[in-house]
């Protein structure tokens, strides 16, 4: 009986230790949500891709793993996406240093209209091209902008549907819990 109990302990301290890293905490969620960024109930293991990067060499998703990765799907067409990208630029800026990577991927546009309207804004995060459209369908992305937040681990924790403020004290203090 002693044995039994020792075991049934061993293994629920095991499960539920497991559990706490199974999901942000409660605090970083709190923090997301209040940010206006959406905590997914479950991580979820995001489908890997290689893309070509706008300057020219191609990338994969899984490179970027043990960074915070904010991976977005937008155009240069998408009035929300133009109005996000310059506080985008400025978290970029702020956390980039701290294991803050940017991700943006841009859906069906050539690579001379992405690298015109990034370099007009002076744009210094990772632009990726999906010209066929096949990584946006892969994620199943029917509204722009939409983003994706990864942890440390690769796991999608969040997601935004739509333009927010990236640099809004709200969501600097959700990434500071994050990072």
């Amino acid at each position: 009986m002693r044995k039994y109990l020792i075991l049934t302990s061993v293994i629920f301290f095991f499960l539920t230790s497991n559990m706490a890293f199974a999901q942000v905490s409660q605090e970083t969620a709190r923090l997301l949500n209040n940010a206006k960024i959406q905590v997914l109930p479950d991580r979820t293991q995001p489908r890997d891709f290689t893309l070509p990067l706008l300057g020219g060499a191609n990338a994969s998703l899984s490179s970027y793993k043990g960074k915070i990765v904010i991976l977005n799907f937008w155009a240069t067409w998408c009035p929300p996406c133009r109005a996000e990208m310059p506080s985008m630029e400025k978290l970029y800026q702020r956390f980039k240093n701290q294991g803050l990577e940017i991700l943006a991927v841009d859906l069906g546009e050539s690579a001379v209209t992405v690298r015109r309207f990034i370099q007009n804004n002076r744009y210094t995060f990772p632009v990726m091209l999906d010209t066929d459209n096949r990584i946006g369908s892969l994620y199943g992305i029917q509204a722009i902008p939409t983003t994706f937040i990864i942890d440390r681990e690769g796991k999608i924790i969040a997601r935004v549907i739509g333009s927010i403020e990236w640099d809004s004290p709200q969501v600097i203090a959700a990434f500071e819990a994050l990072l």
